[in-house]
């Protein structure tokens, strides 16, 4: 197995730059496993594709305001922070662009739109991959002078911040959102809620590895990025419940499909433990899914271990050829794009 085999091409004019109005608009891609089908819909759709009793996971995780403005100290020189990871009280992992002169002892002041230093950030240590470890002076006051950071594809500035949060979250931490999610309206939840579907909430803070695609030659050799996340002990028993008695365990995302498959790790059969903790499960081809009966995914980059969770659970040929279909039909790919529903 090597990174390049979960590469491909995409013209650039298929990367979503804008949300389609109203969000359960978008296209939906039905990948069968059992049969090898492929069918094109409308997101709205998903309720044909739902029976009752089914169980829809969330990742209730909200988006920070984690891109930063400000200016070094010693030299005045500009400097953008990007928030990656809370360690500690006021202590952040964190990625700093221009990088190659912020080194260790480094001090930035953070600036408000009136470019006014309002909090203090110190450079403490240098990690692998670029990432810094910084000390702000006051973090309570960086939700008021940050910015929701779009990823780095999406070029179109957004109007309505909003629209890159899901319609149900509330806990915050991400740094970028469970895109799988954002296809979802409060409608769309109701009808599904009607039509006999359970609705559960997980919480998985979205890190580094939802937007940098692997480096390394092998996989194995990437060291996944731990994102923080919390399955309660009454989620948990419901899970438990429902795979015992043969109902789907449907995941909206791949977070939450990592939040979830983690919790089962240590876990007998047909159970599933409350989890709060780093997750640190790297799901490849080969990985047994012990929970996930079902996903809803969006389309992901090239070389991501997004895209090499989604691999494991459909099957190589298959996610490739749905991949050059969609690239063929035109759909919409990354963050803003079309959704897919592999069962």
């Amino acid at each position: 197995m090597k990174t390049s085999d979960f590469d491909y091409s995409l013209p650039a004019g298929l990367i979503a730059q804008t949300p389609v109005e109203p969000r359960d608009q978008s296209r939906l891609m039905v990948l069968n496993r059992g049969d090898g089908s492929i069918e094109h819909r409308k997101f709205f759709n998903i309720v044909e594709y739902l029976r009752a009793g089914d169980v829809l996971v969330f990742n209730d995780s909200s988006v920070i305001p984690a891109r930063l403005n400000g200016r070094k100290v010693e030299g005045g020189g500009r400097v953008e922070i990007f928030l990656l990871r809370r360690l500690s009280a006021n202590v952040w992992e964190a990625l700093v662009k221009p990088g190659k002169r912020v080194n260790v002892g480094t001090r930035v002041e953070i600036t408000n739109n009136r470019h006014e230093a309002v909090v203090l950030a110190e450079v403490m240590e240098m990690r692998q991959g670029g990432i810094k470890v910084m000390n702000f002076s006051d973090e309570l006051l960086l939700p008021k002078l940050g910015k929701v950071p779009l990823p780095p594809y999406i070029h179109t500035p957004l109007t309505n911040p909003e629209r890159y949060q899901t319609v149900y979250a509330h806990v915050a931490g991400s740094v970028a959102a469970p895109t799988a999610g954002l296809h979802f309206t409060p409608e769309l939840l109701d009808q599904i809620k009607r039509n006999g579907v359970q609705c559960l909430f997980v919480t998985l803070h979205a890190g580094l590895d939802t937007f940098r695609p692997v480096r390394e030659n092998d996989p194995l050799e990437h060291p996944i990025y731990k994102e923080y996340g919390v399955l309660s002990q009454e989620v948990a028993s419901q899970l438990s419940q429902a795979k015992a008695e043969g109902r789907r365990v449907i995941c909206v995302g791949t977070t939450t499909v990592r939040i979830v498959e983690q919790a089962a790790q240590d876990s007998g059969p047909f159970q599933i433990q409350p989890f709060e903790g780093w997750a640190s499960l790297f799901i490849l081809p080969g990985y047994r899914f012990r929970m996930t009966d079902a996903l809803v995914t969006n389309f992901h980059l090239p070389k991501s271990t997004l895209l090499m969770l989604v691999t494991a659970f459909t099957g190589e040929d298959f996610i490739k050829r749905a991949y050059e279909m969609a690239i063929a039909r035109k759909y919409r790919f990354y963050s803003f794009g079309d959704a897919m529903l592999i069962v």
